[in-house]
């Protein structure tokens, strides 16, 4: 595994409010691992600075000795984006590499891929999406400088990562797995994520 480069941090999103799922996304349990367990675990031989993205009402799980970055003020109640932004204001010479709690496929190599093509000139490295080709904004490298820009894109309304990769200079990687980033948002999505993970047993 090559040297993983300077001033970048991990950010796993365990934020929001999995009004879809119906429960919390990062509690649910994959052969006997939370989802936020397993992510933790999966991200360790990075050896990258790992960050637990959370609302100012939540406290990390018990068992994870992440360190927190609470939503700030400014960002609450913006997804996703605010706690990029959090993170990014809080630690402002450092690029996070900001992954989705919600990824049972996501697998090493994928990841030490992102890295491996990082461009620090773009404003984020990311993957496209093998259903549709657009960015994937939640398992994506986003670099310091594009904090301005994110504040004045949520200023204007404008809280969709993906939406602001579209627009902005991105560099796009084809994805080496292409499932993955196959994410879990409802509960039929769960079991048949479930369904799969057995069959690959």
């Amino acid at each position: 595994m090559t040297k993983n480069p300077e001033h970048l941090r991990i950010l796993l999103l365990a934020g929001g409010k999995s009004q879809r799922m119906g429960t919390d996304k990062a509690s649910l349990l994959y052969n006997g691992q939370t989802q936020l367990e397993r992510m933790v675990k999966l991200v360790q031989p990075l050896q990258i600075p790992v960050h637990l993205s959370l609302r100012p009402d939540q406290s990390p799980p018990e068992g994870i000795s992440l360190s927190p970055i609470l939503d700030r003020d400014e960002f609450a109640n913006s997804g996703p984006l605010g706690g990029m932004l959090s993170a990014l204001t809080e630690y402002a010479k450092e690029a996070f590499l900001v992954i989705a709690c919600d990824l049972p496929f996501l697998d090493l190599p994928t990841l030490q891929y992102l890295i491996n093509n990082r461009s620090e000139a773009h404003l984020a490295t990311a993957f496209k999406s093998h259903h549709d080709g657009l960015p994937e904004p939640l398992c994506a490298i986003w670099e310091p400088h594009c904090t301005s820009l994110l504040i004045e894109k949520l200023q204007g309304e404008i809280r969709c990562p993906r939406k602001i990769l579209i627009q902005e200079n991105t560099l796009l990687l084809d994805l080496p797995n292409p499932e993955a980033l196959d994410n879990i948002n409802t509960p039929e999505e769960y079991e048949e994520a479930l369904s799969r993970i057995t069959l690959s047993k």
